[in-house]
């Protein structure tokens, strides 16, 4: 329907890299957007896979650096947009964060466990777009 808001095609590829793990992809996908536009939302999302690339890595560092900057460029979007749930990203964020900062050295194999990767993809007709 012609009323209802669309997905931007580089938004949906991002969610479906982000949902098979392929962090530094779905980081990729992006970057042509972000810089045409300078989105603070594709900005926060790149630097929310970038938090996962640094997971990956066992990046104690990375991680928590990434998710700050992820919290300052999502929390303008929230609660939602362009069908994503900023809220529930950012929440998970925190939640990373705290499983990473309550044990640095467990590695990122351990920090997925505890705190699996979120749900990214979105669902149109939603949020503000």
């Amino acid at each position: 329907m012609s009323g209802e808001p669309r997905v931007p095609a580089a938004l949906g590829e991002f969610a479906e890299c982000f949902a098979r793990g392929e962090y530094w992809e779905s980081h990729e996908v992006l970057e042509g957007p972000w810089r045409r536009g300078r989105s603070g939302f594709y900005r926060g999302l790149i630097l929310l896979a970038s938090a996962w690339v640094h997971v990956g890595r066992g990046n104690a560092r990375g991680v928590a650096a990434q998710l700050r900057k992820t919290e300052r460029e999502l929390a303008p979007f929230r609660p939602a947009y362009l069908g994503v749930d900023v809220h529930a990203l950012l929440e998970h964020a925190a939640r990373l964060a705290a499983t990473v900062a309550a044990a640095p050295a467990a590695g990122g194999a351990a920090w997925g466990r505890a705190c699996p990767p979120p749900h990214v993809s979105p669902e149109p007709p939603g949020g503000r777009g």
